[in-house]
């Protein structure tokens, strides 16, 4: 009997990670793209969930589920890794320590590992205890999200890009801008730099503005070394991009960055994603690092709706 196709694989996702880091809003997520979720059962009963029913299944599990043994969760992630009818994800949601003590502050909700009270070192010391038992789990996760940055919209957009329906066809292409200060996005699977092409930041005019004006558009493109750099990055992307479909891909994340992640990586990714859904492609566009306005209700909105999650 041959093995299932990637198309008609059952997804299987187990959506675990440290308390307070986005776990019950990507749970959230896929339930709105159809899966069914459960949060926090008892592992023994693991075997039973995948094997009633057929619509795709999202599993919680974190450090407060009974009977929790982190290698036990990864034998049975690799149980189902070797199920041909099963297309299996382990995700890994994290934060920054000091995000997390915001998040539990504002929210004056207890640490489920802190030995005691809520405020502090406690708060400290249960995050470093959860963190230590959820190690290898990270380690084994085919998506680590940090949401340490990350707005409530954003963490939803990577999610449904990654996991949504199967009938939702070909590539779904993720560019995102960034500054490498800030590090790499984890999600990338392409990275350009483009740190070589004129910096507007030197100018005191342009420095406010991002790469969505036209002033910043028209000092960077001015630069002689962009051309050739674009006709040669988007002629090895679309070179790259048909076969990456044949190969039954279903998302992929090109990464654009340069030194704050505001003026010349916003530009490219504009233009990188505006000619890519020119051509056909389902492109999804993220400025993970560019000033934006506040949200209504604040500008610590975004966090305090990741904060209410687990």
């Amino acid at each position: 009997m041959n093995a299932a196709s990637p198309e008609t694989r059952r997804p299987v996702l187990l959506v675990t990670g440290l308390s307070g880091a986005g776990k019950a809003s990507i749970l959230r997520t896929l339930e709105d793209l159809g899966f069914e979720t459960v949060d926090n059962p008892p592992l023994q009963i693991l075997p039973e969930l995948v094997a009633d029913g057929s619509a795709p299944l999202a599993i919680g599990v974190d450090a407060r589920s009974r009977g929790f043994d982190a290698a036990e969760l990864l034998r049975a992630v690799a149980r189902l890794r070797e199920s041909p009818g099963i297309a299996a994800n382990l995700i890994f949601a994290t934060a920054e320590e000091p995000v997390l003590l915001r998040r539990f502050s504002e929210t004056r909700r207890r640490h489920p590992l802190a030995p005691g009270g809520q405020l502090g070192s406690r708060v400290t010391e249960g995050i470093a205890r959860e963190a230590a038992l959820l190690a290898p789990l990270r380690e084994a996760a085919d998506l680590v999200v940090d949401t340490s940055e990350m707005p409530l919209p954003e963490l939803r957009r990577q999610i449904e890009r990654r996991f949504r329906p199967e009938n939702a066809t070909g590539l779904a292409i993720g560019i995102v801008s960034f500054g490498f200060p800030k590090g790499l996005p984890r999600e990338a699977d392409m990275v350009w730099d483009v740190r070589f092409l004129r910096n507007p930041h030197y100018d005191p005019v342009l420095r406010p503005m991002t790469g969505r004006d036209a002033l910043i558009a028209d000092f960077v493109e001015a630069d002689p070394t962009y051309a050739p750099f674009w006709d040669r990055m988007t002629g090895l992307i679309e070179l790259l991009l048909p076969r990456y479909a044949a190969e039954g891909k279903k998302y992929l994340t090109v990464a654009i960055g340069c030194t704050g992640g505001r003026h010349r990586s916003v530009l490219v990714a504009e233009r990188l994603a505006s000619h890519l859904a020119y051509s056909g492609w389902r492109v999804d566009l993220i400025h993970r690092d560019m000033p934006s306005p506040p949200a209504p209700g604040g500008a610590s909105a975004g966090r305090e709706a990741l904060a209410h999650s687990s």
